[in-house]
């Protein structure tokens, strides 16, 4: 990360309310210069990637991408998480079960993550959350390791990455109850109406924006971009699912969201490299310890 741009998100980080300050006293074209691609959400431990993926991963910076968070999935997938963030400078994690493969989770699990949290490049728990369109795993038990989960995250003073399908209702009453508020994070691969959003927004949680915004039926996803902050927009990939457009059904990867800023350039009427600084910055205001963890 450029210098400048380390400084203007630490500052932004320390208080939040100085980061218009700062931006007018550090020269925003020599920010915005070096600025980089920041993919707050993939999942380089899935089999997809295992014929290339150092290959893949270490072509990251050429191609703009300079920070990848990769978000454990299951148990495996937190162990194989810690794995990418110890070989790959640049590769962060996030350590959390989604809620297809919560049946067998247990609390032994839970003291795993929460063990392993506190690794200095661990920036959050996730992806947790609900998923009634698939209804792999019971709901209520979905429920109970979404809240458990959550807990964990305020445990291990980090952020939590949600994961929300055909489930609005009820991820937003399991986030009320476990007073999410006061952990913080980000609603995971958006796809609700805005009203939803607007609750969201009013507990102060951050929104993944991913291919779907340049799908032709993307038009939620588009149509919550429009109404959302920038301050409040970050990107993401779900790689290797969901490719944007011109590579819609091919196997996704963190280059591609270049695409992705350069539609949400469009929508918000700003250049792409100001969507990507700015969605950069966010970044690092929700994952504070992206700033410690990087390498110099």
């Amino acid at each position: 990360m450029a210098p400048y741009l380390r400084r203007k998100c630490y500052y932004s980080i320390i208080n939040a309310g100085w980061q218009e300050f700062f931006e007018k006293i550090f020269l925003k074209a020599e920010i915005m210069k070096d600025a980089m691609i920041i993919d707050t959400h993939a999942h380089y431990d899935d089999g997809a990637f295992d014929e290339d993926r150092a290959e893949i991963l270490e072509g990251m910076k050429e191609q703009g991408v300079g920070t990848i968070i990769n978000a454990a999935a299951s148990m495996d997938g937190c162990r194989r998480t810690l794995e990418l963030t110890r070989e790959f400078p640049f590769v962060f994690g996030m350590l959390g079960v989604h809620p297809d493969d919560v049946g067998n989770l247990t609390e032994a699990d839970m003291d795993f993550i929460k063990k392993n949290a506190a690794e200095k490049k661990i920036v959050a728990i996730g992806e947790i959350g609900l998923d009634y369109h698939w209804d792999i795993a019971d709901r209520k038990v979905q429920k109970h390791w979404f809240i458990r989960q959550m807990e964990v995250a305020r445990e291990a003073g980090l952020p939590i990455c949600v994961h929300s399908r055909d489930a609005a209702e009820d991820t937003l009453m399991a986030m009320k109850e476990a007073h999410a508020e006061n952990i913080g994070g980000v609603i995971h691969c958006y796809s609700y109406s805005r009203e939803f959003a607007g609750e969201f927004l009013n507990m102060g949680f951050y929104f993944g924006i991913g291919g779907v915004v340049t799908f032709k039926n993307g038009r939620k996803c588009k149509e919550t971009v429009e109404m959302l902050p920038m301050d409040r927009i970050i990107l993401e990939t779900d790689a290797p699912y969901l490719a944007p457009e011109p590579f819609r059904g091919r196997r996704n990867n963190s280059a591609y969201l270049s695409y992705v800023a350069e539609k949400i350039a469009e929508i918000k009427g700003i250049t792409k490299q100001e969507v990507i600084e700015k969605t950069g910055c966010n970044a690092h205001t929700l994952y504070k310890k992206l700033v410690s963890g990087m390498p110099e």
